[in-house]
């Protein structure tokens, strides 16, 4: 059978880890690769990533990639801070007739929970080009709404189902995310991104509608909480330098309500050392995925990525190949 042809839209954490991918994968040919850096236009693609050339030149030349006629687009391009200009870039690809799978905007995994504009305008574009858009991740992905429902089969009752993600983020290299989207290293009183009105339940709000319109369980209400504590001490971490006396340490959840209860919480506790807010959860160790699930009967189940020195590496490999594996599918 004729590989895919596939475009790859951005080689920053996840992208990278899919150019490495679909350069050795028999049913997926990588024909082009989209990238925003100045310092990475021009050069090959496999060089970008850290591998050996592999014959496919980067640009940021978008018309002359569609131009290509992919069957697919793997779009990695940071969302957080630009979720209508992905969706726009989404509604585009989908249009001309080319399938997208994407983990920029991880909302798009239960589109009755998304935003009901964007929705339409995705769904609009993916009729007129007849072509498939799919969103995933490991969380939001896989862990509290693809893992949950699956362990949700073992239940006669269910009272609540609670996901906890127990990440150190020493180890995450992408500045961005880190110090704008988390708040790590900003002062307590700074409003990150991730407090902005909305900005959370876009990503974790329709994975718990997900969950519960899987199950039936019809929601009060989606809430949200935000947590900080400072580290006492500077820290270096792969992303940089944290001063004393700022953000060491986050915790939220996004919370759905069900007469009157928690009933389906997904819940971040995430921390730059492993010392810093010593009385919320813990984990044996970093890179824990845990499932809580509290009815008749009762169970946890604790999904644990690589080992204690590259979980986060682990993490977004598994990130990365939510979308990747997809493509014949999507196709």
């Amino acid at each position: 059978m004729k590989p895919l042809r596939v475009v790859q839209w951005s080689t920053g954490g996840c992208g990278a880890i899919a150019v490495r991918t679909l350069s050795d994968r028999p049913d997926l040919e990588l024909v082009g690769v989209w990238v925003h850096a100045e310092a990475k236009r021009g050069r090959d693609a496999g060089e970008v990533v850290g591998l050996d050339p592999i014959g496919v030149e980067t640009t940021n030349d978008a018309d002359a990639l569609l131009a290509l006629d992919p069957d697919c687009i793997s779009y990695t391009a940071s969302g957080e801070a630009r979720p209508k200009e992905c969706v726009d870039d989404f509604c585009r690809f989908l249009s001309r007739g080319i399938n997208v799978v994407t983990t920029s905007v991880p909302g798009l995994l239960h589109p009755a929970g998304y935003d009901p504009d964007a929705v339409a305008a995705i769904e609009e574009a993916a009729r007129a080009g007849g072509a498939t858009l799919y969103a995933s991740g490991i969380e939001p992905g896989f862990a509290g709404d693809h893992l949950a429902l699956v362990l949700a089969t073992l239940s006669h009752r269910i009272d609540s189902i609670r996901t906890q993600e127990v990440f150190g983020y020493e180890t995450y290299p992408v500045p961005f995310t880190i110090y704008e989207v988390f708040g790590f290293g900003k002062p307590p009183e700074h409003r990150c991104l991730m407090e902005l009105p909305g900005v959370q339940a876009s990503a974790w709000a329709p994975p718990v509608q997900m969950v519960a319109d899987h199950l039936g369980a019809p929601l009060d209400e989606i809430r949200e909480t935000y947590e900080k504590r400072i580290t006492e001490r500077p820290l270096d971490v792969a992303a940089g330098h944290i001063e004393a006396g700022t953000v060491g340490a986050v915790r939220f959840e996004t919370i759905g309500v069900v007469d009157g209860r928690d009933a389906i919480v997904i819940e971040h506790i995430n921390r730059l050392a492993p010392d810093i807010a010593p009385d919320w959860p813990t984990a044996r160790r970093d890179g824990t995925y845990r499932l809580l699930i509290e009815g008749d009967p009762s169970y946890q189940c604790e999904l644990t990525l690589g080992s204690a020195d590259d979980y986060s590496d682990h993490g977004m490999v598994g990130t990365t190949m939510r979308i990747v594996n997809a493509i014949p599918a999507v196709c």
